[in-house]
């Protein structure tokens, strides 16, 4: 088996500037039952967020970040990004790493914990992707799942730990901290290691923050109404914290590695003012984005190897 000649970071994409957000939202939605109405609603969201979104931006932090460190680290190689729903798509940056001589990639999915919407459409992608490329595409192996790898975890704690930093010293010890993912269909969930992760995941990190008070909730359902999801939304986790003696919520993202929508509208928007009528301090985490723990994980990722 030939070795491994360089790294595709896939992502999900996200909007550029403002022209870009409803054919971006036509990609995403493309064959799913998603009211109008809906995507509307979320169209309005990145207008409100300045009409872009930051993910394909920090991704390529992310990638540098993975270049730099794999260089410092004496096993230099190119690292590349491929986006789901918009530019570079995977199919483009397949071509030029084809015509770059790139042979052998190894793909690292961006996507903290795995359920049938968050890994295998991304492995499906990449396949349709390679034969749009067609002859000499570059064969893609992919890294092992990483939502317990004890950087992710790093950079969690350190990132929920600056947030704890915020609320007032006396009163952080009875601070809620409220991990969050993006929800998903209770029939997919249920077929994946998907809650699983994210609960374990969140109990690590309380523990090593050594912090008692704290719950995961789910946030940016999108589908049917009619069809379940994973609860507790996080705006009705918030909702039930009024006149429970909590004064301070801590939101920490972990299922999102980088600043997007769902992050920068779902959550500092959305359920900041909900938090706000239910009388509570709403202090939000950063995500991952180009923390050093996160880009060594990656770079871990990449000397390990393919599964």
């Amino acid at each position: 088996m030939s070795r491994i000649d360089s790294v595709l970071l896939i992502a999900f994409g996200g909007p550029e500037k403002i022209q870009d957000i409803r054919p971006f939202l036509e990609i995403v939605s493309a064959g799913r039952r998603i009211p109008p109405e809906r995507l509307e609603e979320v169209a309005r969201h990145y207008e409100a967020i300045g009409g872009r979104s930051p993910l394909n931006e920090l991704t390529v932090r992310q990638a540098e970040g993975l270049r730099q460190e794999l260089k410092r680290d004496g096993v230099p190689m190119p690292v590349y990004v491929g986006m789901r729903n918009w530019h570079p798509f995977l199919h483009e940056t397949l071509a030029e790493m084809r015509e770059r001589g790139c042979r052998r990639a190894l793909g690292i999915i961006l996507s903290s914990f795995q359920t049938e919407a968050s890994w295998e459409r991304y492995v499906a992608e990449v396949a349709t992707a390679r034969e749009k490329v067609g002859a000499g595409a570059p064969e893609i192996a992919y890294a092992p799942p990483w939502a317990g790898h004890p950087r992710f975890i790093d950079a969690m704690v350190a990132r929920a730990d600056d947030a704890l930093v915020g609320v007032p010293a006396p009163k952080r010890v009875d601070a809620r901290l409220v991990f969050t993912a993006h929800s998903v269909p209770v029939a997919m969930a249920s077929g994946s290691p998907y809650a699983r992760q994210i609960e374990s995941a969140a109990l690590v990190i309380a523990g090593r923050l050594g912090h008692a008070r704290w719950q995961v909730a789910y946030q940016s359902r999108s589908g049917a109404p009619s069809d379940p999801w994973l609860e507790p939304d996080i705006c009705d986790a918030l909702r039930g914290m009024k006149g429970q003696g909590i004064e301070d919520v801590v939101v920490v993202p972990i299922g999102f590695v980088c600043d997007h929508v769902e992050v920068l509208y779902d959550l500092d928007v959305q359920a900041r003012a909900v938090a706000a009528e239910a009388g509570l301090r709403f202090h939000r985490a950063q995500t991952a984005n180009d923390h050093p723990a996160f880009i060594a994980m990656l770079a871990d990722l990449v000397t390990r190897g393919p599964r």
